[in-house]
């Protein structure tokens, strides 16, 4: 083979790995045909992304929060906790401003079973208020009433949280059999992403 033979074998060999190994998982892009109940959601999940949205944009000009603090991935370990949870700079802020904007959407449907926000990496600051009950010390008890300030990197979590199109939807069966929904949208702030809001609903 000629050296421009081999040039032209190689250039074509590397547009195959750009074309279909860096191919997006089709597990969820928000490109599937969306259920009348999607939509429903999808309603919701924008409205509060917009709240969402506008109250950390308020907390960056009222000084409550700079940037960095908004941003901060630096996590640091809360002992004794299993599975492990994590302070930031700000979620004790969170907890106080985005906490009743989550409940109120939560409580707007009952097919719906937790409204959060989370940051690009999964960690979760602030969730709904039954699911941040106080730890009782009991572990089969607050797995499910204490799943605040994890990071949730499984497939479905990160999926979510790093997902830049203008939403992700990801069926998923739960290890109880349950048919569950997640639907996402990402939340950027001063142009940088900071993480998503996510809805996760009882499939009908």
């Amino acid at each position: 083979m000629t050296s421009d033979g081999l040039k032209k074998k190689i250039i074509l060999q590397c547009l195959f790995v750009i074309l279909f190994c860096s191919t997006t998982p089709s597990f969820g892009m928000g490109t599937e045909q969306l259920t009348e109940q999607d939509k429903r959601v999808y309603q919701l999940i924008t409205q509060c992304h917009t709240e969402v949205v506008k109250q950390l944009k308020l907390l960056l000009s009222s000084g409550q929060l700079s940037i960095g603090q908004l941003f901060d991935t630096f996590y640091i370990p809360i002992p004794n906790t299993s599975p492990q949870k994590y302070h930031t700079q700000y979620d004790t802020t969170t907890d106080e401003v985005l906490r009743p904007i989550l409940d109120k959407y939560l409580d707007k449907d009952p097919q719906l079973v937790f409204v959060i926000a989370v940051d690009r990496n999964g960690y979760l600051p602030t969730h709904n208020t039954c699911y941040a009950q106080p730890i009782t010390g009991n572990p089969q008890i607050d797995i499910i009433k204490n799943r605040t300030k994890r990071i949730f990197n499984d497939r479905t979590g990160l999926s979510a949280a790093k997902n830049q199109q203008s939403y992700l939807l990801q069926r998923y069966s739960r290890d109880t059999g349950e048919q569950m929904v997640d639907l996402s949208v990402p939340i950027t702030i001063n142009n940088r992403h900071w993480g998503a809001i996510r809805i996760g609903y009882k499939a009908k």
